[in-house]
């Protein structure tokens, strides 16, 4: 999970591991240390095995649409890994943009709470009954 907001983070794992999802979590609340794990560490996806990843768009130190383009690149070893943008943004252009790069699925977060709640916990229900590719390793 690639979130910025504390709140937010908690909010979304609660609610996932309520839907019955046990799979173990790994929050990053910057786009650098994130690509980093996906990409180089040992027991990172890139080196050892499948993974899904929840991405904000919106983060301090870079732009979620990097973090996806890097991940859907041509010739990267994670361009398969299944990407669930969960942002505020409802903008349509941002919307088939990510689309465009290899989104799996795009969720903009309502505002309200106990509809964020219960969005998440749908989500948590999808997650928990999709397939996840292995990443083409070397």
């Amino acid at each position: 999970m690639i979130e910025d907001d504390e709140g937010h983070a908690r909010l979304i794992e609660k609610n996932i591991r309520r839907a019955g999802v046990n799979n173990p979590i790994r929050h990053f609340m910057e786009g650098t240390a994130a690509i980093q794990y996906l990409f180089d560490a040992p027991d990172g996806p890139a080196k050892n095995g499948p993974a899904l990843v929840l991405l904000d768009l919106n983060l301090p130190d870079m732009s979620g649409i990097d973090i996806l383009q890097k991940m859907k690149a041509q010739g990267s070893a994670l361009r398969r890994t299944p990407v669930v943008v969960l942002t505020t943004t409802d903008d349509k252009v941002e919307i088939e943009r990510c689309y465009d790069l290899g989104a799996n699925v795009y969720i903009t977060k309502p505002v309200n709470y106990e509809t964020f709640a219960q969005a998440i916990r749908q989500l948590g229900l999808f997650l928990s009954v999709i397939q996840v590719p292995e990443p083409e390793l070397d």
